[in-house]
Parts: C-alpha cells; sequence; structure tokens
C-alpha cells in the first residue's frame, strides 16, 4: 500500500496522444457488466470492512471537535513548487492536503478505503476491475464539479508523465473508461491483484480545466497555488521559510462519513528550519505548537525549559500497530564497490549499534532486523513449511543462508569494542578480493589496486555524530569513507539520480504491502531515475516473489510471501540495518485535544483540535517566551 502522496505548451504536444488514447478507450467495446455488481461503500484489502453502509464517521474521531484555530508544525530544508507528483523540484510540505481521493483510508484497520470522490464504488468477486461512482456533489475550489474525465486524465497524466512511481503502482491497469455521468472504471490485465482497486482509491484527483489552461504545465514546477478539492488550500507562504494552509469553509466533502471529526483546525502552517537542533530552539521559544520527536537525546534531555515544567508543554507517546519499515545505509550496487555481497555484507560489521544506542540515544531504540518489524509480517527463525514452498523453486537463484540461517545483524558492544567484528569484516573481505596495502595501510582489491573508498551522503546534520564513530571503524579496516552533509535539494536531486555511494534512506511498510514493493525492490525500477530501488536491485527471484505478496488472495498467504520476500532482502546485504522505535513520539503545547480512541496506524493529527480555552493561555506564554529569547534569529525559520 502506498504511504507517500504527483501538466502549456509543451504539455499540449505531449497530451495528444494521450487524448487520442482515452478517446479510442471509450470507444472499447468489451466493458464489464458493471449493473450486474452490487455497490458498496468501503472496500477491505482481506476480508469484510468494519465500517457498513450508512456509518456516520469513524470510531477514532470526536465528530463534535470544535472547528478553529492554528497548528503550527515544522520541517526542514526547502521548498520550490506545489506539484508534488512529478520528479522535477522539492514539493511544499503538506501541499498534498489540496487534493481529494477517490476513496479515503480508514486509520484503525490494516487496510481499508471508504468513498470520498467516489460515493459507492462496484468490483468484481475476482477483481478483474473496479468502478467508481463520483458523488455528484464532488467540487473543485472553484465549483467545477469532480468528473469521470477528471479522473480519466488525472490517471493517464501520473502514469505517463509523473513521478515513476506511479507507472510501477498501476503497472497493471490496462485501461481507464468513462463509463456514465458519474462513473469510470478502470480494467485490468488478467494478474491478480486484490490490491489494486484499494490503491487506485488513493488517485488524487486533480483539474482537467486548470491544468489544460494555457501558461498552466503539470509537468513543471510551480509555486502559483493550483487548483484543489481537498479541506485546504494554500494560503500565505514564502519559499524555504513557510507555508500556511487554510481550512477551505465551503469544502464540499466536510460532512462524509471519512472526514466527520476530522480537518478541525483552521490554518496548518509548516515553518522550515536549517536543521532539527534549530527547529527544536525554536518550539521551546513558542514559533511553532507541535513536532514528532525523532531524535532520541532529544526526547530524553531536550525539553528541560520553564513552559515543559509549568505543565504548558506536554510529551506524548503513542503506540502504533505498523510495521517500522527499514532505516539504514543503503549501499548502491550500481557502484562497482558495492557489486560483491561478500563487501556489503563485511561493512555491516563495522557499525556498532549497541554503542550507538546505548551512547547517543539513551537505550531508548530497538535494532532493526527485518524490513517489517514491529508486527506479524517480518521474518522469524528458519522458513516455515508454507515459505518453504515459495522459496524452493527459486533455491538455486537465492543465497543458501536463506533457507539454513536466521539473519541478524552483528551485535556490537556498548563499551565501543567491537575488535572480534572487525576481524571478522577482514575475513570477509579477504574473501571477497581484498587485501591492506603494507606502504598505505589502505584496503585494496588485491587485482587491480584500487583502494576500497566510499561516501557516505547525509541530508540531516544530526545523522554526522551517528556516521562519523561508523567511518572511524572502517578507516581501522583500512576503508576510506567519508561523510557528506547536502542541503534537502541536491540531496533529493542526488537520490532520483542515484548519484551515491552509501546514504541513509527508509523506506516505510504498511500493514498490507503490495505493489510499492516494485519500486522499492523491482528489477524496472532500478533502472528509472526517481524511483526507490535506491540499492539498484535487479533479480528475477526478488521479482517473481514481489509479484506473489501483490497476487495474494488471503491475509494468510500475505503474510507468509512477505515474510519470503523479507528473508531474502535480508540475506542480500542491501543496507546496514538502524533501529526503530515501537512508539511515536510528540511533543506540544497543550492547546489541543485529541480522541480517546487510538487508531492502529498510530496519531492521526487531522483529527486534533484546537481548545479554545487553552488557546490563550498557550499563546500568552509562547509570546513570552519568544520575548526572552537570547537569541532569537537562531530560532527564526531559515531564510534559503
Amino acid at each position: 500500500m502506498l504511504r507517500r502522496l504527483v501538466f502549456a505548451a509543451v504539455a499540449t504536444a505531449g497530451f495528444a496522444s494521450a487524448a487520442a488514447a482515452q478517446d479510442k478507450a471509450q470507444e472499447t467495446p468489451q466493458l464489464p457488466d458493471i449493473a450486474a455488481v452490487e455497490p458498496v461503500v468501503g472496500v477491505a484489502m482481506h476480508g469484510e470492512p468494519r465500517y457498513t453502509h450508512g456509518f456516520p464517521h469513524f470510531d477514532y474521531v470526536n465528530p463534535n471537535a470544535p472547528k478553529g484555530g492554528e497548528m503550527r508544525l515544522f520541517t526542514t530544508g526547502t521548498f520550490d513548487t506545489f506539484n508534488p507528483y512529478i520528479t522535477k523540484g522539492t514539493p511544499a510540505a503538506g501541499v498534498s492536503m489540496i487534493y481529494d481521493t477517490l476513496l479515503a483510508p480508514a486509520e484503525d484497520e490494516p487496510f481499508s478505503e471508504y468513498g470520498q470522490i467516489a460515493e459507492t464504488i462496484q468490483m468484481p468477486e475476482d477483481r478483474s476491475w473496479v468502478a467508481f461512482n463520483l458523488n455528484p456533489k464532488a467540487r473543485f475550489h472553484d465549483g467545477e464539479p469532480i468528473t469521470p474525465e477528471d479522473v480519466v486524465w488525472t490517471f493517464r497524466f501520473l502514469t505517463e508523465k509523473g513521478d515513476p512511481l506511479y507507472r510501477f503502482y498501476y503497472a497493471t491497469v490496462k485501461d481507464v473508461v468513462k463509463t456514465g455521468e458519474h462513473q469510470v472504471t478502470f480494467l485490468f490485465d488478467g494478474t491478480a491483484n486484490r490490491e489494486l482497486p484499494l490503491i487506485l482509491g488513493q488517485l488524487p484527483v486533480m483539474p482537467k480545466h486548470y491544468w489544460e489552461k494555457e501558461g498552466n504545465d503539470p509537468t513543471a514546477t510551480t509555486l502559483t497555488p493550483p487548483l484543489g478539492s481537498g479541506p485546504y488550500r494554500i494560503g500565505a507562504f514564502e519559499p524555504g521559510r513557510y507555508i500556511t494552509f487554510e481550512r477551505v469553509d465551503d469544502y464540499w466533502g466536510k460532512d462524509l462519513p471519512v472526514n466527520v471529526g476530522r480537518y478541525n483546525v483552521d490554518r496548518i502552517r509548516y515553518d522550515y528550519y536549517r536543521d532539527r537542533t534549530v527547529a527544536l530552539e525554536g518550539f521551546k521559544a513558542g514559533a511553532y505548537d507541535l513536532r514528532v520527536e525523532n531524535s532520541a537525546k532529544n526526547w530524553s534531555v531536550g525539553y528541560d525549559f520553564p513552559a515543559f515544567h509549568q505543565g504548558l508543554v506536554k510529551k506524548e507517546t503513542f503506540d502504533n500497530d505498523l510495521p517500522s519499515g527499514m532505516q539504514g545505509y543503503v549501499m548502491n550496487m550500481r557502484r562497482p564497490v558495492f557489486q560483491n555481497p561478500l563487501v556489503r555484507e563485511a561493512l555491516a560489521y563495522a557499525f556498532n549499534f549497541e554503542w550507538t544506542n546505548a551512547t547517543l540515544f539513551y537505550g531508548l531504540y530497538a535494532r532493526t532486523n527485518s524490513y517489517f518489524d514491529n508486527s506479524e509480517l517480518a521474518a522469524e527463525g528458519l522458513p516455515s513449511p508454507e515459505e518453504l514452498e515459495i522459496l524452493e523453486p527459486l533455491r538455486a537463484q537465492l543465497p543458501e543462508r536463506v533457507f539454513t540461517e536466521v539473519y541478524t545483524p552483528p551485535k556490537g558492544d556498548e563499551s565501543g569494542n567491537i575488535r572480534d567484528n572487525l576481524r571478522t569484516a577482514f575475513g570477509l573481505l579477504q574473501k571477497a578480493g581484498y587485501e591492506v596495502d603494507p606502504k598505505t595501510r589502505k584496503m585494496v582489491n588485491k587485482e587491480t589496486g584500487k583502494p576500497l573508498a566510499f561516501e557516505i551522503l547525509l541530508v540531516d546534520p544530526t545523522f554526522e555524530r551517528v556516521s562519523l564513530p561508523f567511518v572511524e571503524n572502517l578507516k581501522t579496516l583500512g576503508i576510506d569513507a567519508t561523510v557528506r552533509t547536502v542541503d534537502t535539494a541536491q540531496y533529493v536531486n542526488r537520490m532520483r539520480d542515484f548519484d551515491f555511494d552509501m546514504a541513509t534512506s527508509i523506506w516505510g511498510q504498511s500493514l498490507s504491502p503490495g505493489n510499492e514493493q516494485r519500486e522499492f525492490w523491482g528489477s524496472q525500477a532500478a533502472s528509472q531515475p526517481g524511483s526507490r530501488n535506491y540499492a539498484g536491485v535487479q533479480d528475477p527471484a526478488v521479482d517473481r516473489l514481489i509479484e506473489q505478496v501483490v497476487q495474494a488472495p488471503d491475509r494468510e498467504s500475505l503474510v507468509t510471501r512477505v515474510r519470503a520476500l523479507d528473508r531474502v532482502l535480508q540475506w542480500k546485504h542491501l543496507v546496514i540495518p538502524h533501529w526503530h522505535s515501537p512508539v511515536q513520539r510528540i511533543a506540544f503545547w497543550d492547546k489541543f485535544g485529541y480522541p480517546e480512541a487510538r487508531p492502529m496506524r498510530g496519531i492521526d493529527l487531522m483529527s486534533w483540535w484546537v481548545v479554545p480555552e487553552k488557546d490563550g493561555r498557550v499563546a500568552a506564554e509562547q509570546k513570552k517566551e519568544a520575548d526572552k529569547a537570547p537569541d532569537p534569529a537562531a530560532a527564526a525559520p531559515a531564510a534559503q
């Protein structure tokens, strides 16, 4: 399931063929008998959806939450576009809020969606097609109705001109056809793919009439606020400093069951900062209201300031049942230095998680073993009989250790002494054809004499304190590793172009993995700039496992197939795993209310609200903190 949510003279020429294809598609005679299928308000990946026709709202919201107030958030870096659906530019934080999608997800189910732009859904038992019946009341912010033509145009744009993600995500869609005044139908290619109707439900519908106007180029970056349809529109902004989203008073979908109790604050503002250290000082000075705290050090010792002790700032942890995903140092196998799996395995022995966690993170993290940690999807123990049925036909293409060993990352030592690990790494490097040059004391290739050297690309300066000790351990082995921290724009461009040796990356995972795995690990994605196959995996066995995950007919088989894929990814040594936390850490000025019910996917900030009687008190204290800050410039958003 996709967890991240992407058209003038150039566009006109590009879409001429698309328009012809659309006309041809609409003439397609072999359409399914849509009328024979009962419309439903929701669809689940497996089994029946929790909510049925006529449900008033999700269980994890407060339907009586007051409207009003402002929620101020932070982010780092900069932005230069309001178009998040192409590979150019750096999109503004939160910009996807201006668009509605066909369906909306329920945060208290593994993977279910309910009508938003689409009032109802029709699909057969085998899910070989899906029809979305659009709500006649659905409108863009200019009052124009959302039509099947908008859906068709959006789909074709995303898959032909948009981010490569969409080509992989919707690869098995054969055609999209307007089949009624308010109906659009997607036809599939016959490949079993239970997830496809749901991920099509995630389609952000863009206004065809807006993007076809002269001067509006959907393939280009833009800082002209585009026309949307969602609960918020873009308000005041300054590139690189801040962006504000204003709640749409006459938002067409405010009374839909999926939206009741959500989108409560009038304004959402993101302030941009140079780095997280400066951003924390901004929070303490009252410059913004809420932060998701990803730093264990900050969580432990960074909130020692008067407002916290006075109870005006709270720190709360929120449990969730989501897979942690994988964060780690990814090695780019397009680079010759990382093409030997023995080298990749050896480098992991130089990273001392235990020392890092104890010294830098106050022991708050767990080591990540799996690409689906913190969930039933993670591979455990040796392969089960059910997994072996999937893996055995691929045995000749897989590392033997997939079948005989349980993968665990190398275990270090809190004292910092990892001599035994470095000895193991040295042995693996020797097997890989490397030796230490006695003159230079550098690790070199025995045949070419070329030193083993690479650069670690970072975007967050706070990661230097983790990476520099790793580099020192590598130097002990004679490996010439360097750390380079770059700005957000450069980092994004280099990662899109796979222009890096090693970098820190994160692959978020859902409770229902599927089509997105093609973009993470699929062979076609490896050669597609802008994909998230950063490691450059091109392996027919992995491709086969991904397709089996996508085609899983039920929850039980999905879990088994994901575990098999996880096991193979582990033993390919694509990354040096980092760490994860089983809880979400939120620090906020005490002006908000939130529902007592906690969805399984963690916090839903869009269901929070501003408590009027608390807001005034907090605002006064924030002003006091800002007035007495010794260096206001240090806490101000960064000029880019």
